[in-house]
């Protein structure tokens, strides 16, 4: 029983507390190999980011542990033979060499053991965490693992791993549709988990299904504040700054301004953490970019500043470069292209360092906002042409490159951005089509239905303006702002 609790928590992506739990169960057992093996799984994160150099060293003493007591059966060996693939020479080789190698080895187990729905389980997790490590656009991997979990489905429609697995499957733009029904019903399967409870968000983000994302991180933020309370008093905790960066973007894209607003002053007031991981900087960084860039806020965003300060940045520097993002874009936006030009090279100085440390999706996800904020910076300078060139650049950048879905979405897509300084060059009809591009990937964010609304207002075509408006009365049917554009769309319908 101890043991099975443990790997339904390993399933959830509870790690600190499965390895907790692995551990209590080699301390009442310890002639259990599998207990190490479930401490070995708890320190890889497949989906997540990479293992620090700590977890890597516990994870190949617990792989250690499990081969020198033995497994009991033939099954068990070629277990912890295959998480031992992962931690192999992991001094030496890359991460993405190390993921591949354990999911060919867990290929292995599961051919081996056609029966065993936990080996297929544990191999189609093995194959995202493989892709989770390539910027494949045909989700051939992904679309594997589902297929894999489908079949399994039927007989274990209740097992934690199965329908929190398909929802990182189809954690796409072009696949999300796919897994509406998992994500509808993964929340009830593990209630106390902050991670199973946020996960289905991922899919309503996806679809822009807000009030639905609304509702998934509010009870993840309120699970992992509780269990935070417990294990780290005065803390906040990882899982909860990720729900929390969710859930402000959930709150702007349906103008939900006063909410968001608490949730910001909720973090702010916050400076310490439980863990010092990626979903901490990162959401202590996009929190307030959000709520600035998503209300135009221009001055307010080129006023940010780093917090807290005393978080260790230089160890997140992607996480860092929002800030700086988000400055310069505000700067130029504000017509200060002085102070913009200074973020932007704060970003190509940070996009070198991430390049050279081949940390190559966050070099690219900073390079996008480097040539977004020069693009407007031109523009600010009144280099209209440039600033068009740049930013096309940068939306064709983003275009090629697979966002990793584990944050709600970039601080502002660049196809948006793109379609922002087309409407201002006085080119509606190709900002519309920039528009209307971005939203098949991002559907129902505010900006993007109002900037294709002023668009196409601007062609004259009154009938795509109020499709697009009646979309975003839908959109923001709980707003709590005093946004200039909702009176502007209400003008415009209570003239039509």
């Amino acid at each position: 029983v101890q043991f099975n609790r443990a790997t339904a928590l390993l399933h959830s992506f509870w790690y600190g507390e499965a390895e907790k739990a692995y551990t209590a169960v080699a301390k009442s057992d310890p002639d259990c190999a599998m207990a190490y093996w479930g401490v070995a799984m708890s320190l890889y994160h497949p989906v997540w980011a990479p293992a620090t150099i700590e977890e890597l060293q516990k994870g190949r003493a617990a792989v250690e542990k499990a081969k020198s007591i033995g497994g009991k059966t033939g099954r068990e060996k070629d277990y912890i033979a295959a998480i031992e693939a992962f931690y192999k020479n992991s001094d030496t080789l890359p991460q993405p060499a190390r993921a591949l190698a354990y999911e060919q080895a867990m290929e292995n187990v599961y051919l081996t053991y056609p029966k065993d729905h936990e080996a297929a389980i544990f191999y189609a997790l093995s194959l995202l965490g493989a892709a989770a490590t390539t910027t494949d656009k045909t989700h051939e991997k992904q679309k594997k693992a589902a297929a894999i979990l489908n079949k399994i489905l039927p007989a274990e429609p209740q097992h934690p791993g199965v329908a929190h697995y398909l929802i990182h499957s189809f954690d796409y733009p072009d696949l999300a549709e796919l897994a509406l029904p998992a994500a509808r019903s993964y929340a009830k399967i593990a209630p106390s988990s902050p991670h199973a409870l946020h996960m289905p968000s991922h899919i309503f983000t996806r679809l822009g299904l807000w009030q639905e994302s609304i509702q998934s991180n509010l009870a993840s933020a309120a699970a992992a504040q509780k269990h935070v309370q417990m294990s780290h008093p005065g803390a906040v905790s990882f899982d909860q700054l990720h729900a929390l960066d969710y859930l402000v973007y959930a709150y702007l894209q349906g103008a939900q301004d006063k909410a968001a607003k608490r949730i910001l002053d909720q973090v702010v007031a916050n400076s310490k953490a439980d863990q010092e991981v990626f979903q901490v900087g990162y959401a202590w960084a996009a929190i307030p970019a959000r709520y600035a860039i998503e209300r135009r806020a221009w001055a307010e965003a080129a006023q940010l500043e780093l917090r807290p300060a005393n978080f260790p940045w230089n160890k997140f520097r992607y996480a860092e470069a929002i800030t700086y993002f988000a400055r310069a874009l505000g700067a130029a936006r504000s017509n200060n292209p002085a102070a913009a030009r200074r973020d932007v090279e704060k970003l190509a100085a940070i996009q070198h360092e991430l390049a050279a440390a081949k940390e190559k999706y966050w070099a690219e996800q900073v390079e996008i906002q480097r040539q977004a904020a020069l693009a407007w910076t031109l523009h600010a300078e009144g280099k209209h042409e440039a600033a068009l060139t740049q930013m096309r650049s940068a939306a064709a950048l983003e275009a090629a490159t697979e966002k990793r879905p584990v944050t709600p979405g970039p601080i502002i897509p660049a196809g948006e951005l793109l379609g922002d300084l087309l409407t201002e060059l006085n080119q509606p009809g190709q900002a519309l089509q920039e528009f209307a591009a971005s939203l098949k990937d991002s559907p129902n964010r505010f900006n993007g239905l109002f900037g294709a609304a002023r668009a196409a207002e601007m062609m004259g075509d009154k009938k795509t303006t109020g499709e697009y408006y009646a979309k975003l009365i839908a959109v923001t049917a709980n707003a709590d702002s005093d946004r200039p554009e909702l009176r502007k769309m209400k003008e415009f319908l209570a003239q039509k």
